[in-house]
């Protein structure tokens, strides 16, 4: 029901337009039709074809699914490109200073540049331009095909009818000239040979219209479900009907695992069978073989190379990647070349000399050489001390022996001397005496000093003074400035237990004398003193 009516029904009725709208969806009643006089589909449902009520629709339709409020400023016209208006025949003032036009300034102007513009020689007064403003809609605003002419695409359909029809011509005078050539030609073989071209040259479309013919033997016709219904569509078949499928080469259950959904299995079906007779060995001889193995290696590098701090990715920038693995190779080569060079060069290349004679590739001698049951020699040869790669028995800096031959304190020296320094000049018997005197009399400072330091200082007992010097000899305290010391002691604490009584401006008198340190030592509290609340 596409009616918008709200009026008030009856059971009855409700229950007559149910089935009415069943017979309409079944097709056994003739469809509703709106006031423009067309159908509406049943089968759209009540809350789509239901107008609001604020509409008022007296009768079924579906206007209000469209845009039926339309503004009538909005246009679908276009520019007319390159009109023009008027043609003035003098200067006017506020044109154009080059070509004369009103419609635009001599920045904008798209004329050639004049030598004289037309301001000073009101010549050639250029015509003004139809200057056109269009209120677009939102769909004018986007659409890209705005304004386009499709009568221009008819010269692209000319541009390549001519290109056609000269390939022909083409063809046809190469034609003709083989023909001609065929006629001069008496040679027999030359004849079969031209009638050969000439019917390869006569057939050239014929050629690929019967090999577009025989490509089509892998087609297969079926049906392809489309947006309006089942159609008849041509499907080609990528597999040739005589393979035999992967997972049918070997049918027992505990060989190669097959995964349906990835179609792949990695593992050969037939590991026992011949390698030159079987057509396929699972997907992992694949993976390396063939570019596979140099991708792998490629993403190798690029995560060896990203470990150690190279800002390189394999997904998000390939072609760097692979150029870093390019330059690696040529360097890892290059180094690998040197090191070649340089172990030659120093050790030297045994293929590349003489050959060796034959005595001695093959040992033999005439030496006589007994060996026992182990293969230990017993006689014939004694056996031969290993020679170190260093220089041996080398004597320098007037030493006698080689460096190593003494040991002592954990140190390697010369024997000839006992000296553990290695670039030192050998001093013979007298440098190992002085040595030795050296050494013990350095122990006799040790123990000396051993004994000195072992020896308890005596120590003097000393008189303090009351303030914590040492008494004078001397020192006499005055009673009376000592009595004195002490009122003002009494004074200063005094001072210290009240702080507002203390004036503004105070001076201090920094000079301490003896009887000041006495009065003050007299009036300390000692607080690990057990009477020191009995004193004052």
């Amino acid at each position: 029901m596409a009616t918008a009516s709200v009026a008030f029904k009856s059971r009855e009725d409700h229950r007559k337009q149910l089935e009415l709208e069943e017979a309409r969806k079944a097709g056994l009643a003739p469809a509703e039709v709106d006031e423009d006089g067309k159908e509406i589909n049943p089968h759209i449902p009540q809350y789509m074809s239901s107008a609001p009520w604020y509409l008022n629709a007296e009768r079924p339709s579906l206007k209000h699914q469209r845009k039926w409020k339309s503004d009538p400023n909005y246009t679908k016209a276009w520019y007319d490109r390159g009109a023009k208006i008027y043609q003035a025949d003098k200067y006017r003032k506020g044109a154009c200073e080059n070509c004369g036009a009103m419609t635009h300034d001599s920045k904008s102007c798209m004329d050639r540049p004049r030598k004289v513009g037309a301001k000073w020689t009101s010549k050639h007064i250029a015509p003004d331009e139809k200057i056109e403003t269009f209120e677009l809609d939102y769909d004018g605003k986007r659409d890209r095909w705005n304004g386009y002419d499709p009568g221009t695409y008819a010269r692209v359909i000319e541009m390549y009818e001519q290109r056609d029809e000269a390939r022909r011509k083409y063809l046809k005078e190469q034609q003709l000239k083989k023909i001609e050539e065929k006629n001069n030609n008496q040679n027999a073989e030359d004849e079969v040979t031209d009638d050969e071209d000439d019917e390869d040259a006569l057939k050239v479309d014929e050629a690929k219209v019967d090999e577009s013919k025989q490509m089509d033997f892998a087609k297969v016709e079926k049906r392809v479900r489309t947006t309006g219904g089942g159609s008849t569509g041509t499907v080609r078949n990528l597999r040739i009907r005589e393979d035999t499928a992967k997972y049918l080469l070997n049918l027992d259950v505990n060989s190669a695992y097959y995964d349906p959904k990835t179609r792949s299995m990695r593992e050969d079906p037939l590991p026992d069978v011949d390698p030159n007779e079987k057509f396929y060995g699972g997907d992992n001889q694949y993976r390396v073989s063939g570019q596979a193995l140099d991708f792998k290696q490629l993403n190798i590098h690029a995560w060896e190379a990203f470990e150690k701090g190279q800002d390189i990715h394999m997904q998000a920038a390939p072609s760097q990647a692979e150029l870093l693995f390019k330059n690696y190779k040529v360097i890892k080569e290059n180094l690998k070349s040197k090191t070649k060079d340089t172990i030659m060069e120093k050790y030297g290349n045994a293929a590349s000399e003489e050959e060796l004679p034959r005595e001695l590739l093959l040992g033999q001698s005439e030496r006589e050489v007994e060996y026992d049951r182990a293969g230990r020699i017993i006689k014939g040869q004694e056996m031969a001390l290993p020679r170190s790669k260093y220089e041996e028995d080398v004597y320098i800096n007037n030493h006698t022996t080689v460096w190593g031959s003494w040991w002592k304190d954990h140190q390697w020296g010369y024997k000839c001397c006992k000296q553990t320094i290695r670039n030192s000049y050998c001093t013979g018997a007298a440098g190992i005496e002085a040595a030795e005197a050296a050494t013990d009399l350095m122990k006799a400072n040790i123990a000396r000093k051993e004994a000195i330091e072992a020896t308890p200082a005596s120590t003097e007992e000393k008189r303090l003074a009351t303030w914590g010097t040492d008494i004078p000899d001397d020192l006499v305290l005055d009673q009376k400035l000592l009595v004195e010391a002490l009122k003002k002691e009494d004074e200063r604490k005094k001072e210290e237990r009240d702080e507002r009584k203390r004036k503004y401006n105070v001076r201090w008198n920094d000079e301490v004398t003896t009887e000041d340190m006495e009065a003050y030592r007299m009036k300390k509290v000692h607080h690990d003193d057990p009477m020191k609340d009995f004193l004052h």
